[in-house]
């Protein structure tokens, strides 16, 4: 009997431990929360002088920041620790928990002592409804991705110290920090071929999904006066001559455009981007005001500036999907910064974060492609994998896929 109380003491002795974890794990996420919140109402200012910024601007840069910490090191194609994949859901489900409260008013029938009467109530905003699951799902979908490169899949990553990987020549300069892949000598078998092919493709479709939800997200947002108060008075002087002369042909093609341009690297682009972003915004403005002194000319009419507009604004979302990784243009940051949408600020974030690491997981996928090509043809050592940028052209339309 002695020994039974003895037993059934240690049980309980236990079970207290137990139960005294959990209520510290609740409580330190209590405290998180608190704290994490409390900077956001502060505006990231910790005097409390008020000098923080808006409340849009804090969430997006908190999503930011938490992506980069728990993203950051994602440099193999490999799960995340199963800490990092609990600390991301959960501290997300804070700051999306935000939307729940964005709501807009609603006219609804009801019946009332057998009278129906409209009444006017309250639900989450459209745009939020639709696009947090949308981006929840992109979301488990790229986890679930990295989930998949658990065991052993015909494939490893070289040492620093290792001899073949420094006799490699298939890095890139602007990848010298990243791990090698490493493929058996006759190359990945046609099954594992044929599987990473499919990881690389649903990847794929995540990123087009998430380009296509900032791009609008981007779209809605004001242009800052800030922003307009730099630009020059008319497109031209924008875009410059060569430029402004190829968009305004008779017969327009953007893909001959793009080829006629040098897009060799992220500054080229992202200069390019600038340009027609701001000659879009001087147009736009243009029209609104019916200005008939614009840059264009008196002999333009409206449909052909309409025209022009459009063949502008369809370089752009071709450059925006051909280009994924580059760097935000300066009318991005600008809508970003002084953005006061905060479900607009969520919205963009996310999709934007999402973008990233869905760019970051086809690149490695085709690390290990290009590993792979090298054992079937190794005089094609000096060659650059290029079908991420190839995979990612649309039609010339610029029109984005369905979602």
């Amino acid at each position: 009997m002695v020994r039974a109380a003895e037993e059934e003491q240690n049980v309980n002795s236990g079970l207290g431990d137990e139960s005294t974890t959990n209520n510290d794990d609740k409580n330190s996420d209590l405290e998180m929360m608190k704290e994490k919140f409390a900077k956001l109402l502060l505006g990231e200012d910790m005097s409390g002088g008020g000098k923080g910024v808006s409340s849009a601007l804090a969430l997006s840069n908190a999503i930011t920041n938490l992506a980069a910490s728990v993203f950051g090191e994602q440099s193999r194609l490999e799960p995340m620790p199963p800490e990092r994949q609990t600390r991301w859901r959960k501290e997300m489900d804070w700051l999306l928990s935000v939307t729940d409260h964005i709501v807009e008013f609603v006219a609804s029938k009801q019946n009332t002592n057998g009278v129906n009467m409209d009444v006017m109530v309250t639900r989450q905003r459209s745009d939020l409804h639709m696009n947090i699951p949308a981006l929840r799902k992109l979301d488990a979908m790229l986890i679930e991705c990295l989930d998949n490169f658990k065991g052993d899949h015909e494939f490893t990553y070289a040492s620093k110290n290792d001899n073949e990987s420094k006799s490699m020549s298939k890095r890139e300069e602007d990848k010298w920090w990243l791990p090698t892949p490493k493929v058996p000598p006759d190359g990945l078998s046609d099954a594992t071929r044929k599987w990473l092919q499919f990881q690389k493709d649903s990847v794929h479709q995540v990123l087009k999904a998430a380009l296509a939800i900032n791009a609008q997200i981007l779209m809605e947002m004001e242009v800052p006066e800030s922003y307009t108060e730099t630009l020059p008075k008319n497109g031209r002087a924008s875009l410059g001559d060569y430029i402004y002369k190829s968009i305004t042909v008779e017969h327009f093609d953007p893909d001959h455009f793009l080829s006629s341009m040098d897009l060799t690297i992220d500054h080229k682009i992202v200069d390019l981007k600038n340009r027609i972003e701001a000659s879009v915004v001087i147009w736009k403005r243009k029209m609104s005001a019916k200005d008939g002194r614009s840059g264009w000319g008196s002999g333009v009419s409206l449909e052909k500036r309409e025209q022009f507009e459009d063949r502008a604004e369809t370089i752009l979302l071709i450059l925006k999907q051909r280009y994924p990784g580059i760097p935000q243009s300066i009318l991005e940051i600008s809508k970003i910064e002084h953005n006061c949408n905060v479900g607009h600020a969520i919205l963009e974030s996310y999709s934007r974060i999402l973008e990233s690491l869905a760019h970051k997981v086809l690149s490695r996928i085709e690390d290990v492609q290009h590993a792979d090509a090298l054992t079937q043809d190794p005089s094609s050592q000096s060659l650059k994998l290029n079908s991420l940028k190839d995979s990612l052209k649309i039609e010339a339309s610029g029109k984005f896929p369905d979602l």
